[in-house]
């Protein structure tokens, strides 16, 4: 037996992302997709509500850290 099911979907999950064209990251054990959200700003739980430079999307901000639009409202928050 070449391939178990759980490495097989595994395989599916990653070609068929570079199939469809995204870029895939591995981020701590994640995966995450290359997508950029135009946040103006985000905010983290240890510097309270100092408002920082964005990360790119909230899979590779560190935990806790929110993403926001320029006019306040959240995008996501990072788990």
């Amino acid at each position: 037996m070449g391939f178990n099911k759980v490495g097989f979907i595994l395989l599916v999950i990653v070609y068929g992302g570079m199939i469809m064209g995204g870029d895939m990251k591995i981020v701590e054990g994640k995966i995450c997709p290359q997508i950029c959200y135009e946040a103006a700003y985000m905010t983290c739980p240890s510097t309270g509500d100092e408002h920082l430079s964005p990360a790119c999307s909230c899979c590779i901000a560190s935990t806790g850290c929110t993403l926001y639009n320029s006019d306040g409202t959240p995008i996501c928050t990072a788990s």
